[in-house]
């Protein structure tokens, strides 16, 4: 699925980091501050990057470099001064679902576009050959080809509709 990435300065981060681990079976990172979990997303792909709250309230700016790098991780915001690991991990395991449905139905939306997309053409391919095989006097040669380029599309068309 993809690795955690841990931004707070809290001192048990690191533990924090093994217990998500542990827990979620993903490689978990900790970065000590937003610059720090900055460089993190720009050399890594993370699934979720979870946030102290705190770091939020207390820098604006960096905030904003990070909501930039973020790319496809999933953030979760958390108040590590009230947060007990428990529910740590239940907001991470819960955001890596989130994210895993997303994935999948953008995945599936895209595929259906294609899909959309391909039988547009194939209905102009096949009229195509429709209106080329219509030509006078049209070559045998070219005809026998017309006709194989019009099985190929109306095969392919079977195909998309199976799927």
């Amino acid at each position: 699925m993809g690795m955690i990435l841990l931004i707070t300065p809290s001192e048990r981060g690191q533990q924090c980091a093994d217990s998500l681990q542990a827990a979620t079976g993903e490689q978990a990172h900790w970065a000590r501050d937003l610059q720090e979990g900055v460089t993190h997303l720009r050399e890594q792909t993370y699934a979720a990057a979870v946030i102290d709250q705190f770091l939020l309230e207390t820098e604006p700016e960096q905030s904003e470099q990070v909501a930039e790098h973020l790319g496809t991780a999933f953030p979760v915001h958390i108040n590590f001064a009230v947060t007990g690991m428990e529910r740590l991990v239940r907001e991470v395991r819960s955001a890596l679902h989130r994210r895993k449905r997303e994935e999948s139905a953008a995945r599936r939306a895209v595929a259906e576009q294609m899909r959309s997309e391909m039988r547009e053409t194939l209905t102009a391919l096949l009229l195509s050959c429709e209106l080329a095989m219509s030509v006078p006097e049209l070559p045998d040669p070219a005809a026998e080809r017309i006709r194989s380029i019009d099985s190929l599309a109306r095969e392919l068309r079977l195909r998309l509709q199976v799927n």
